[in-house]
C-alpha cells in the first residue's frame, strides 16, 4: 500500500522527473520580507582572524543603527561583562519590500577564544551565537569548501551543508566559490532568504568567506550596445568582508590569514567581463609575496581550466595563472562549471586546481576535461573538507551522502618543501550522468 501510494504521488514508474521551481516560495508570497526581528546573520573573518571577526545581519528599517553585544562565552546564562558595538547600516529595496542591512567589525580580541554575541532588531534580539577566533599558526585547522550552491538552496543545497557540518564538526572556516544564488526573475531576495535558510546555524557560528560569481552580477541594458555587468545590490550589504581588496574590485576581492593559512579571494567575473584581470593579478602578486603563512589558497569562481565545453577563461589563464605558479600556491578552489574536476599544471603537482558544485544544477563534462582531469564527476553534489597544520594538508571531496570521492595529501617538511601524494583508499567509483537529457529536456545538462 505504501509503495503504491508513493508511486501514485510521484507518477508512473519510469516517468521523467518534473523540474522543481528555483525557490519554494509561492507566487505572491512575501515569506522572506524583513521584520523587526534580526535575521540573515553571518560571520566573516577579519584580515587577522585571530584578533577579530565581522558580523552582518538584516532587519526592517530601524530608527537608528542597532547594537551588537559581545562577551567571552561562559557556562552561565549570566554573560558577565558585555561590550556593546553600534552597527553601520545600509538600506535595500527588494521584491519583498524595504530592508536594512547592518554590520559590525569586532577587533582587539584574544586568539583561540570562544565569544558569544547577539545582534539587535526592533525591540528584539537574536539568539546568542558562539564564535571562536583563530588559534596560532600551526594549530590544526579544518575548513569546509562548497562549490556553486546557486539553485534550489532550501530544497537541495541544505542537505549538502548539513552533511558537510556532520562530516567535519570541528570546521572553523567555510569557503564558498561563488554563485551562491541564481538571481534574476524578480526573486533575488527570496533566493537569498533560502540561501540563509539552507546555511542554518553554520553561517553565524563559523567564519564564512564567499567569492562573488557571475550570478552575483546582473546584465544592465541587456541586448543593447550599452550592455554591461553590474554587481547585484545584495552582495555589498549581505557580508561584512575584509576591506583590503584590489582597488578595481574593492567589494569583491579580499584576503585574510587564518591559523597558518592565507586565503585570497578573486573576482573572476570582473576579470573576464570588466577588464580588471591585470589589476587583480598585480594585487594578487603583492598579497602572495607578503604571505608568511605555511599554506596559500586562492578562491575564484571561474575555473582557470574549464570543465564545460564553450567556456573561455583564457584571460584568467594568461594573467592570473603565472602569479599562482610563481608563488607556489597550494590550492585554487573554483566553481562555475557545475561538475567536478581536479588537475595541476603540466609538469607540476601544485597548485591543484579544483572545481566543484554543491547545488543541484549539473552540467556535462567536456571531452577536454575528461582527458586532462582526474578524477571527474557529473550528476554529483559535493562538499570538500580540508584539514591542515604546519606539517600537512589533507583534502577530501565528499558526496551529499558523505561518501569519499576524491582525496590527496600535501606534506610539508621543516624547510617548507612540499610533497604531493594521491589518496585512493576508500574512494567510490567514477560518477557520470546516467540520463540523456535533463528534466527540462536539455542535453547540455544532467540536472536543472
Amino acid at each position: 500500500m505504501l509503495l503504491a501510494a508513493l508511486i501514485g504521488a510521484a507518477g508512473a514508474v519510469g516517468a521523467a522527473p518534473a523540474a522543481e521551481p528555483n525557490t519554494q516560495v509561492p507566487a505572491g508570497s512575501r515569506h522572506y520580507a524583513a521584520s523587526g526581528f534580526p535575521d540573515r546573520i553571518v560571520a566573516s573573518p577579519a584580515q587577522d582572524a585571530g584578533s577579530g571577526f565581522a558580523v552582518a545581519w538584516r532587519t526592517a528599517p530601524l530608527a537608528q543603527p542597532p547594537l551588537l553585544e559581545l562577551a567571552v562565552a561562559g557556562d552561565s546564562p549570566d554573560m558577565g561583562q558585555v561590550q556593546q558595538l553600534r552597527a553601520s547600516s545600509q538600506a535595500l529595496q527588494t521584491e519583498n519590500g524595504d530592508s536594512q542591512h547592518h554590520r559590525v567589525l569586532i577587533d582587539g580580541l584574544q586568539a583561540d577564544t570562544l565569544y558569544a554575541y547577539r545582534v539587535q532588531g526592533q525591540g528584539s534580539w537574536s539568539a546568542w551565537q558562539h564564535f571562536r577566533t583563530a588559534a596560532a599558526a600551526g594549530e590544526p585547522l579544518t575548513v569546509l569548501y562548497f562549490g556553486d550552491t546557486q539553485n534550489k538552496n532550501l530544497s537541495h543545497v541544505s542537505r549538502v551543508i548539513r552533511q558537510g557540518w556532520q562530516s567535519a564538526p570541528d570546521a572553523r572556516l567555510t569557503l564558498f566559490a561563488g554563485d551562491l544564488v541564481s538571481g534574476g526573475d524578480g526573486e533575488d531576495d527570496n533566493e537569498w532568504g533560502e540561501w540563509f535558510a539552507a546555511g542554518g546555524w553554520l553561517l553565524p557560528g563559523m567564519a564564512v568567506a564567499p567569492a562573488a560569481g557571475n550570478h552575483e552580477y546582473f546584465e544592465e541594458f541587456e541586448d543593447t550596445p550599452q550592455e554591461r555587468r553590474v554587481l547585484g545590490k545584495h552582495w555589498p550589504v549581505t557580508f561584512a568582508l575584509p576591506s583590503n581588496g584590489a582597488a578595481a574590485t574593492a567589494s569583491t576581492t579580499y584576503w585574510f590569514d587564518y591559523q597558518g593559512l592565507r586565503v585570497v579571494v578573486l573576482d573572476g567575473t570582473s576579470a573576464l567581463d570588466l577588464g580588471t584581470a591585470k589589476a587583480q593579478a598585480s594585487w594578487l602578486e603583492k598579497v602572495l609575496e607578503d604571505s608568511a603563512q605555511a599554506w596559500n589558497i586562492v578562491v575564484v569562481h571561474q575555473p582557470l581550466y574549464p570543465l564545460r565545453a564553450e567556456r573561455d577563461s583564457s584571460v584568467l589563464a594568461s594573467e592570473i595563472r603565472p602569479v599562482l605558479q610563481r608563488h607556489k600556491v597550494d590550492l585554487v578552489l573554483q566553481g562555475h562549471d557545475h561538475t567536478y574536476g581536479r588537475r595541476a599544471d603540466d609538469g607540476a603537482s601544485l597548485p591543484q586546481y579544483i572545481s566543484s558544485v554543491a547545488g543541484p544544477k549539473q552540467y556535462r563534462l567536456s571531452p577536454q576535461a575528461r582527458a586532462t582531469m582526474k578524477p571527474t564527476a557529473e550528476d554529483t553534489q559535493l562538499f570538500q573538507v580540508l584539514r591542515l597544520d604546519d606539517k600537512g594538508l589533507r583534502y577530501e571531496a565528499r558526496t551529499a551522502t558523505g561518501r569519499l570521492y576524491d582525496a590527496f595529501q600535501i606534506s610539508r617538511d621543516a624547510q617548507g618543501g612540499k610533497r604531493f601524494s594521491e589518496v585512493t583508499e576508500g574512494r567510490i567509483p567514477q560518477r557520470d550522468c546516467p540520463r540523456p537529457v535533463s528534466p527540462k529536456g536539455r542535453d547540455d545538462r544532467c540536472w536543472e
